[in-house]
């Protein structure tokens, strides 16, 4: 009994998250890595996406997205934003659905906020900053969920990937303004320009992503991440978004968003393509980092992950992902958090 109670602390303590990764960026390919995840799509899948700007460039266009929205037999999902734009106002944003193809061949889609008075609430188990996040009713309609990002640069919270997605993605208009300004304001107008200080936004993120991972049952919510047309800025820019200076990296899956957008950033800091130093320095000038370290404190996630290179079946750990430049210090640094983890085991047990 000792040892196999000694068995469960410990996997539990030192398991690592799977990240899936293929060089190949096609629409197959998207099914194939959805597939790797092995999770439980049951009910109606909700498939979240970003619908892009008017005119816009980079954002994952509704033809690539097809064989995956086939294959689940989802709903394309969306929220309205907080800043003004057509995508601030729901009839607006409607009409853009349409122009940018979401609407062709009879896609289905839903602006789940698109009626403000049936936003609800949802509570952050552990919260850091803010203690609720507001999501729109039409939310309640899924039982499922594939988040789909496009990683990329943010010039708000410094990168936008799986657990942006999870908080101003996923947060109604009202929520997103919740966020932004660190739990002070809910209308939208104050989104910008009485936003908190930017570890208190980041933070929020984190916060309120828990809140998505939590509201979804364990296995019936996945991350496809696409590394392609990355710039520092955000999907938000549309057509005055700057030409990519980095390469196209790949696709990733995962079931723990932390996970993926660590193994995102990892990918990102081993490139030396001419427009990778620029991101990076906006990243840790806006702290983006943050909202990472911040959901695998309240646990939305783990940073320690195992990359599967579908295309040579090749597993490299975390470890072996970090840049030279930061190998010694991320080694000290895992070495430390392990013998935390390994005394934590050890007090556990002398008290079972």
């Amino acid at each position: 009994m000792f040892v196999f109670l000694f068995l469960i602390l410990y996997s539990q303590t030192f398991q690592k998250s799977d990240v899936y990764f293929t060089k190949e960026i096609s629409p197959s390919k998207m099914v194939e890595m959805l597939k790797r995840l092995n999770l439980n799509l049951t009910g109606n899948v909700g498939l979240k996406i970003h619908s892009g700007e008017p005119n816009g460039l980079y954002f994952l266009k509704p033809d690539f997205l097809q064989e995956i929205y086939d294959y689940t037999n989802g709903t394309f999902i969306e929220c309205n934003t907080a800043y003004s734009s057509v995508r601030s106002n729901t009839t607006t944003h409607k009409k853009l659905l349409n122009e940018n193809g979401w609407t062709k061949n009879n896609r289905r889609i839903v602006i789940m906020d698109e009626n403000p008075e049936d936003d609800f609430i949802l509570n952050v188990k552990k919260p850091q900053i803010i203690e609720k996040n507001y999501v729109g009713g039409r939310l309640k309609e899924f039982d499922s969920c594939v988040v789909l990002s496009h990683f990329k640069g943010h010039q708000m919270g410094g990168f936008g990937g799986a657990l942006k997605q999870l908080s101003i993605g996923f947060a109604s208009q009202k929520g997103k303004t919740w966020i932004h300004t660190g739990g002070k304001y809910t209308d939208w107008h104050y989104a910008m320009n009485r936003a908190a200080s930017q570890n208190d936004f980041t933070a929020s993120m984190a916060d309120s992503a828990s809140t998505i991972v939590d509201y979804f049952k364990k296995g019936q919510i996945g991350f496809i991440s696409v590394l392609a047309n990355i710039s520092k800025s955000c999907d938000c820019a549309g057509a005055s978004a700057p030409v990519p200076k980095i390469h196209d990296i790949g696709i990733l899956a995962s079931i723990d968003p932390v996970a993926i957008d660590r193994a995102s950033l990892d990918l990102i800091k081993n490139n030396v393509d001419v427009g990778t130093n620029d991101l990076l320095s906006q990243i840790s000038r806006l702290k983006g980092e943050n909202t990472v370290d911040v959901a695998e404190k309240i646990g939305v996630g783990s940073q320690d992950y195992n990359l599967i290179n579908v295309d040579t079946n090749e597993e490299k750990s975390s470890n072996e992902e970090k840049s030279s430049n930061e190998e010694k210090s991320s080694n000290n640094n895992i070495l430390g958090l392990n013998v935390c983890k390994f005394i934590n085991l050890i007090l556990i047990l002398t008290f079972l």
